[in-house]
């Protein structure tokens, strides 16, 4: 299983939030590109970099973070947060992602993400499958859908999405454990690459959702707080 840190990026520095709500930011490093190198240095070959200041313009703002990052490591970087133009897109990838994340894009304009599918391919285009309460939720998690989560990724699988990263909004940052249950409906009703988000809280979490058949994992304030330690995650690469 995929180990992926993440790095959520606001005003250029590494912050994290709790449950998608900006009011509970915590900046844990004014540079990024430090923390990345540092999870590089610990084995990590996997990062889920969040441009939070893109999820709030409705564009791609932290670019240049991406860029850094990209240039000054080997790691593979999927982006996300404010991707909604071909030119955001373009952006992202001259700027050294290897795949980008989209989940509001998927909703609200479902002919431009299934064009971004087509050009890139289903190695590079990531579906963002953000959720609370079973329903998707959209634009930094502001909007509730009524589109069940399980539907809306069978919806993509049809049409050659491949790999999905959910998060249950109400666990992100929260550290209370993920939300297995669902990640076990989801495998056993799709075949999709399920990337596990929110609410992982420790070594027996990871544990549980590798068993579960996750592709990977995506880890956070965990990571952070000092639940995992950066040597605990050398000896799972």
């Amino acid at each position: 299983m995929k180990l992926i840190p993440a790095i959520d990026v606001l005003n250029g520095k590494c912050v994290r939030l709790s449950q998608g709500d900006y009011n509970t930011r915590k900046v844990y490093n004014e540079n990024p590109l430090e923390v990345a190198r540092e999870f590089e240095d610990n084995g990590i070959q996997y990062l889920h970099l969040v441009d939070l200041d893109g999820v709030r313009a409705k564009h791609i703002v932290n670019y240049k973070v991406l860029a850094s990052i990209s240039s000054g490591t080997n790691l593979k970087v999927d982006f996300g947060g404010g991707l909604k133009s071909d030119e955001d897109l373009k952006i992202a990838f001259d700027c050294g992602a290897n795949q980008i994340t989209a989940g509001s894009v998927a909703v609200n304009n479902p002919d431009l993400f299934l064009k971004w599918l087509n050009r890139y391919g289903n190695e590079k285009i990531i579906l963002g499958a953000d959720f609370r309460n079973r329903k998707i939720a959209i634009n930094g998690w502001l909007e509730s859908t009524v589109l069940d989560v399980i539907e809306f990724i069978k919806s993509y699988e049809a049409n050659g999405i491949r790999h999905v990263i959910c998060t249950d909004i109400a666990r992100d940052g929260m550290l209370q454990g993920a939300s297995n249950t669902l990640y076990i409906e989801i495998l056993e009703k799709t075949k999709v690459s399920l990337i596990a988000s929110g609410g992982v809280s420790s070594i027996k979490d990871l544990e549980t959702l590798k068993e579960t058949g996750c592709e990977g994992a995506i880890i956070g304030k965990a990571v952070y707080e000092g639940k995992i330690t950066l040597k605990e995650l050398r000896k799972l690469c």
